[in-house]
């Protein structure tokens, strides 16, 4: 494929992650928008706490998608260079936190990096999954166990796939985005006042 079919792939693996699902499932499921409530993040945690386990979970299997298709589907059919399947996974999650449908402000790019690395890194991903549910049942709080995972995360794709070099430094690009996505979380954590996970909020009116 020539550079103008490689960079229309990037553009449509970038809209694919920008689809706002969390954003959808509030207005289409109850005519709310989510940046209005809960912590107002467009995130399948926020979800959760203020529509229950019946969107979270689909929000967060569709958030899951939107990573692993472009590297899976158009990855392959692109047949670029060797860093351009990796590319596709990062213009994923980057639509996904920097969403152009929802002015910019999407989710945090956990489980949208989760699906990238499903297709890219899948034993790292293995790897990092109890970590994430060992930290949350340890200490509560969905953020720290993204953090923990995120930064242990290219560590496990170093000892995994050591011949996949763009893999490894898009894990770690990506576990930085991920840090600065959780800023305000860092600062809650560090102030004892961040949300645990089993706090539901409800709609607010």
């Amino acid at each position: 494929m020539n550079a103008l079919g490689l960079a229309v792939l990037l553009v449509l693996a970038y809209l694919i992650g920008a689809t706002p699902t969390s954003y959808l499932a509030g207005k289409l499921g109850r005519g709310i928008d989510l940046r209005e409530h809960g912590s107002r993040n467009l995130g399948a945690t926020n979800v959760y706490r203020v529509l229950g386990w019946s969107y979270a979970i689909p929000v967060g299997l569709v958030d899951l998608g939107k990573g692993a298709l472009p590297v899976a589907v158009l990855g392959p059919w692109a047949n670029g260079p060797a860093w351009f399947t990796v590319a596709l996974g990062v213009a994923a999650v980057l639509g996904h936190v920097y969403s152009p449908y929802v002015r910019f402000k999407g989710g945090k790019g956990v489980a949208t990096a989760a699906g990238m690395f499903l297709a890219l890194a899948p034993l790292a991903l293995a790897i990092s999954l109890p970590i994430w549910a060992a930290t949350l049942w340890l200490f509560g709080y969905v953020s720290a166990a993204s953090l923990a995972a995120a930064a242990l995360f290219p560590l496990w794709v170093r000892l995994t796939a050591p011949g996949a070099p763009y893999t490894f430094w898009a894990s770690v690009a990506l576990a930085l985005l991920i840090a600065y996505s959780h800023r305000a979380n860092i600062r809650r954590l560090l102030n004892g006042t961040e949300n645990r996970f089993r706090t539901r909020k409800g709609v607010v009116a």
